[in-house]
């Protein structure tokens, strides 16, 4: 007779298993360089995060979790951009949460992680004002490439799994 190992037993090997991988270096600036593009193409959608992160200019953000680490500089446009790995941060992040499943859980559930924040408060005040308002609006983007219908018919399906995924996590 097979045994099916409990649901926390499956999580924390997966937790463990994450925990020992190390991504290639390579990758790593790889989807940073991704992510920096998603989140200039969010931000400009949106004049008023534009105008907040103009102030900032030249201002460096670094965030980290566990052994990663992220950088970005705030460009005069008001966008943002890899900073060196060496770079002075004005603002440090750190994303308390050691666990990924644990991290996943809280962001599907729309939580904010507990942080620890250190640095400059205004900046500080301006990131956390993008995180509460600046959403991506992802039907505009895929009508642009798949039209209307297909759009708004895919953005539901998305919506549903979103759904779906946050009833589970909170059961």
């Amino acid at each position: 007779m097979a045994f099916a190992p409990p649901l926390a037993d499956l999580s924390a090997r997966l937790s463990g298993f994450i925990g020992e991988f190390k991504l290639p270096d390579w990758l790593l600036y790889e989807l940073q360089d991704k992510l920096v593009l998603l989140l200039n193409h969010v931000i400009a959608q949106e004049p008023a995060a534009l105008q907040r992160l103009r102030r900032q200019q030249g201002q460096c953000v670094q965030l980290s979790w566990r052994e990663y680490r992220l950088q970005w500089l705030i460009t005069p446009a008001g966008l943002l951009e890899r900073a060196d790995a060496y770079a002075e941060a004005d603002l440090h992040l750190q994303v308390n949460e050691a666990s990924p499943l644990s991290l996943l859980q809280a962001v599907i559930k729309g939580e904010k992680p507990a942080m620890r924040i250190d640095g400059d408060v205004m900046l500080a005040a301006d990131i956390n004002w993008m995180v509460d308002h600046v959403r991506w609006d992802m039907e505009e983007d895929l009508s642009r490439v798949f039209g209307d219908a297909t759009a708004h018919h895919m953005a539901a399906f998305f919506k549903r799994i979103t759904s779906a995924m946050r009833e589970f996590v909170a059961k």
